[in-house]
């Protein structure tokens, strides 16, 4: 298994190996683009937005902006549909997706390996936010004042989420699209 990634920048240009011949912002016009590849984006872009709104309640809360009823209301819904869908998607990719690439393109061993390393960093992630946000959950009907103290180190964790999120989706993004397009998969 490779490093921790929460140092990479960008993938490493071994793993990358299509991308340059099919440019992002050429994607949804190549002919083999399929709408289970927009579906699959169409999910990512999910993930990203729900780490951001997370993030960005948990801000608002932390600013007084919003009340602790609506913000741990919030933080439970979609809190539980972001981990619930994430584990469920990776998973999916895991058991389905990745291999079938591996099949299609054997170059994509080496970026499997990558991803599903991130999934394992993810889960953990995951993990730590969800008991920091069950805490301020049951914290605000026990002692909504102690709610402070706690809420700090989760939108940390928040921000982590939003970055770590962004960054292995766009990889993700980066090594499989090209390679369904090339072996015009999916359509």
């Amino acid at each position: 298994m490779l490093n921790s990634l929460n140092t990479r920048q960008e993938l490493p240009n071994e793993i990358h190996f299509l991308l340059d011949g099919y440019p992002r912002d050429g994607w949804t016009s190549h002919p083999n683009f399929a709408r289970s590849i927009q579906n699959w984006l169409g999910a990512h872009q999910m993930f990203r937005q729900l780490g951001e709104i997370l993030l960005s309640k948990t801000q608002r809360f932390m600013d007084n902006q919003i009340d602790g009823a609506g913000y741990v209301t919030g933080l439970g819904q979609y809190g539980d549909m972001l981990t619930r869908n994430l584990h469920g998607h990776h998973t999916w990719e895991e058991r389905s997706y990745f291999p079938e690439l591996s099949r299609a393109d054997r170059r994509f061993q080496a970026g499997q390996e990558l991803l599903e390393s991130d999934h394992l960093e993810l889960d953990n992630l995951l993990d730590d936010i969800t008991q920091r946000s069950n805490r301020v959950i049951k914290l605000f009907d026990l002692d909504p004042s102690q709610i402070k103290n706690d809420i700090g180190p989760l939108r940390e964790e928040f921000a982590k989420l939003s970055v770590f999120l962004n960054r292995h989706l766009t990889d993700e993004e980066d090594l499989i699209v090209p390679i369904l397009l090339h072996h015009k998969m999916r359509g």
